[in-house]
């Protein structure tokens, strides 16, 4: 290999989510190579027993040492959750310690922390990897996480990062399927589950940078700084989704300054696990995609500003020359033209117990969820292809699925619901009204409907319930400023212009019809192309 690899390098190596301990040849070459990169011995630590897991892990740990002189193994550690093993740095006695088999998704993760650990530099900024250095205190991390997880990656990757970088944070990546009972105690019903020093402290994707800015209070305020600071952009592009992504080339291309704020770049592809109706690209999934997104964009100069969310826009007109764009975070940007594509985000279905069983049972991503209700009974709120192909894939894993949708019939494509009614552990009602998603006070037990012909009420006993609605656009901020219509998108014209002057919008939070990913990077396209158009014009 000419040249170290990226972690989309990695990602794209690691698409191959072996989900047993045997590696293929191929497999087994290309880990070569990257064990190659070592610049420093690593031991990998192992916790065994006598299981099958164990057994597993053990076969794995002498295939990577295998594969490199630069990695040994030592069957000596004494660790209480088994079977588990760490990568540590040889001379150093803490690392990143794995409970569980590291495969599926978590195999990326498994690479990177053996390739960091041995002194391989991460694709992060010099500044996350400063402050990741820079925090003061006692920090133990476990992070639980399935491996059909697309979400938990960003996290373990994240937490395995700030462990090897920093000697006061100690991480424990946890396989939820490995330790069912441990699951079950802590009632861990959703993924990716990080606890800090035996408390909960969040759920779902974060990155490392967001990770780093709840530890850092002082974070916040040198970034409003920082953003009070820069120059003025001919175009500020807010949101990092497909939209954002395809104005923030088409408009860098041009020669100009340009900015993307966003608040997790590649948007809701993040959360997206398969990808197969965009154009030229067979399939891939939306992690990758929005790796891909990010990079390419970065290839144009582009100054992309992450974990940013606007709070208010400030016309031209109202200040004089330009358009301001307040942060949350107290920082305020300006340019001469700005794209809104903020996007959308799940629909909550806004019943008793939605909020309080959020993580309890409530659910949202039925890939990175469901294996933790295996053998269970669960709920699919939602007829259309979202909802069904929830349905078709936690028939698969769970003991039963009950599907509940409002309309008279599923509004889901023919050949999902042809697939549907051939499974022999599904349930649909149509016609039906959640009214409440029940619980015994720590998680759920049950979802409450409505028959919209008969009135009659009815509760079905389960322990899980995965909310699949539809979207909702991200633009509560722009009221009383942008023209949004009733259903709260931004309403734009042909060209992506809004109503007020040097402002257009594109992509799943404007009028456009049909949220696709392929819609809403022409949308961002046109967008810019727009905006390009206004300055010459201006």
């Amino acid at each position: 290999m000419s040249e170290a690899p990226s972690q989309a390098g990695v990602w794209d190596f690691c698409s191959l989510k072996p989900k047993k301990t045997m590696l293929d040849d191929t497999l087994k070459a290309q880990l070569q190579q990257y064990l190659a990169l070592l610049r420093q011995p690593i031991r990998l630590i192992a916790s065994l027993d006598d299981s099958e897991t164990g057994t597993d892990m053990k076969s794995l740990l002498e295939t990577i040492v295998g594969l490199s002189d630069k990695v040994t193994l030592d069957t000596s550690g004494k660790d209480v959750r088994k079977p588990s093993f760490e990568v540590v740095r040889e001379g150093e006695t803490q690392g990143v310690r794995f409970a569980g088999l590291p495969l599926g998704h978590e195999f990326t993760s498994l690479v990177l922390a053996l390739l960091w650990t041995g002194g391989h530099p991460p694709k992060v900024e010099a500044e996350v990897i400063e402050s990741i250095k820079a925090l003061e205190g006692d920090f133990s991390f476990e992070v639980y996480m399935s491996l059909s997880c697309h979400n938990c990656p960003d996290v373990v990757q994240a937490l395995s990062l700030m462990a090897i970088f920093n000697s006061k944070v100690k991480t424990v990546i946890i396989e939820g399927g490995a330790f069912q009972k441990e699951v079950e105690e802590r009632q861990i019903m959703a993924v990716p589950m990080v606890f800090l020093n035996g408390q909960v402290f969040g759920s779902g994707r974060m990155s490392v940078e967001e990770i780093v800015a709840k530890l850092d209070t002082g974070a916040v305020t040198r970034d409003a700084a920082k953003l009070n600071a820069k120059a003025p952009y001919e175009v500020l592009i807010v949101g990092g989704g497909p939209a954002g992504a395809a104005a923030a080339v088409y408009a860098a291309r041009k020669g100009i300054r340009v900015g993307v704020a966003a608040e997790r770049f590649g948007g809701q592809t993040n959360d997206t696990m398969a990808i197969e109706n965009y154009i030229s690209v067979l399939e891939t999934d939306g992690p990758k995609f929005a790796v891909a997104l990010e990079a390419q964009v970065r290839q144009y100069g582009v100054d992309i500003m992450n974990l940013q969310r606007a709070d208010k826009i400030v016309p031209a007109s109202e200040v004089g020359g330009l358009v301001q764009v307040h942060m949350e975070n107290g920082g305020t940007l300006q340019a001469k033209t700005v794209i809104l594509s903020t996007g959308a985000r799940w629909r909550n279905v806004n019943v008793p117990g939605e909020q309080a069983y959020k993580n309890k049972g409530v659910a949202y991503c039925p890939h990175c969820d469901g294996p933790l209700f295996k053998g269970k009974r669960t709920a699919v709120i939602g007829g259309g292809n979202s909802g069904i192909e929830a349905a078709i894939d936690l028939a698969g894993i769970v003991q039963h699925v009950t599907v509940i949708e409002f309309a008279e019939q599923l509004k889901a494509d023919a050949v999902l619901v042809n697939k549907l009614h051939s499974l022999p552990n599904v349930t649909v009602h149509t016609n039906a009204q959640t009214t409440e998603i029940t619980g015994d006070g720590s998680k759920v037990n049950g979802v409450r409907y409505k028959d919209r012909a008969t009135n009659a009420e009815h509760h079905v006993e389960l322990a899980g319930v995965f909310v699949q609605i539809g979207l909702i656009p991200n633009t509560e901020f722009l009221k009383g400023t942008v023209e949004l219509s009733k259903f709260g998108e931004i309403v734009v014209d042909a060209k992506g212009h809004t109503n007020v002057p040097g402002v257009f919008a594109a992509g799943d939070c404007t009028t456009v019809p049909f949220k696709q990913i392929v819609i809403a990077a022409g949308d961002g396209a046109k967008a810019a192309l727009s905006a390009f158009d206004h300055l010459i014009r201006s």
